[in-house]
């Protein structure tokens, strides 16, 4: 299934993706389960999809808001420098022999086809991209051992790991909360839909012109290694989500550096999921 999280006035909802729309959870089912975070808490995805089957596709999907499929997730956890890459702050540095990680705050992510905001002068001028690939916590636990990782992944989906690299200089964690610089869908696709996650393939494209393209296995931290590591100290739950690094061609990484600039068009597409596209404006003050 692919799942979508989308804006209905003033409300958060979601629906499941059919080849001819969006089937709403509407009724009984949304008031058991809110959101897509919820469904995952009640592992009731097998039962959600049987609860849609037959049902009428009565949304478009250029027709609604898209909202991140996991907006309303505990835990927006990153992993930095997991590909071979010239890195986009420090330049040219060894492969990191720990996993280093940070996370995304609330207000940092915005959904499909929803604005960057690119921050005013001169934070603007250092406004970078990330495509990445994003597990989705399905199960809960701690210490989870290596070889029962997947048991624990419900799905995937996407993250632009939007940066601001001057601000990353003196605080990381700084740099990557910009309000509405980060961007996550267009859904999540669950893992019974992948056959096989290590081949999938990444392609980012600035304006039409690819500028990032990867494939799962060139982590330096595989995607076990990453989520045994997490629960040592963390407990892992339904709907936390975990983005798992960015390979060369961001902008920071890139000689001469580009940078995302107001007027510009992001497209991030992994192999067996879809493309998140985002367009870039000047940023303005939240409502």
């Amino acid at each position: 299934m692919k799942l979508v999280s989308f804006r209905e006035g003033a409300r958060a909802a979601y629906g499941v993706v059919a080849d001819d729309g969006i089937v709403p959870v509407t009724d009984d089912f949304a008031a058991r389960y809110g959101s897509i975070r919820a469904v995952l808490a009640g592992d009731a995805l097998a039962e959600l999809e049987d609860w849609a089957k037959g049902r009428p596709a009565t949304l478009a999907l250029d027709g609604i808001s898209y909202l991140p499929p996991l907006h309303d997730a505990e835990k927006v956890i990153c992993i930095g420098v997991n590909y071979p890459k010239r890195h986009p702050v420090d330049g040219e540095i060894p492969p990191p022999e720990h996993i280093t990680l940070f996370s995304k705050l609330a207000g940092t992510i915005v959904g499909h086809e929803q604005p960057l905001q690119c921050p005013p002068l001169p934070a603007g001028e250092s406004f970078d991209y990330e495509g990445e690939l994003v597990l989705v916590i399905g199960k809960a636990g701690r210490f989870i051992s290596k070889e029962d990782v997947f048991d624990h992944i419900a799905g995937y989906t996407i993250l632009n790991d939007g940066s601001v690299r001057s601000f990353q200089k003196h605080s990381v964690a700084a740099g990557k909360n910009f309000f509405a610089s980060s961007a996550s869908g267009p859904w999540m696709v669950t893992a019974d839909e992948i056959e096989d996650p290590v081949r999938l393939a990444l392609s980012t494209r600035l304006n039409g012109e690819e500028v990032q393209r990867t494939t799962v296995d060139r982590m330096i931290f595989d995607i076990p290694t990453q989520i045994s590591y997490l629960s040592t100290f963390l407990h892992l739950k339904p709907g936390d989500i975990v983005s798992t690094g960015s390979p060369e061609g961001s902008g920071g990484s890139r000689v001469p550096q580009r940078f995302l600039r107001p007027g510009d068009r992001l497209e991030i597409e992994w192999s067996g999921i879809g493309t998140l596209r985002n367009h870039v404006k000047e940023s303005a003050a939240p409502a």
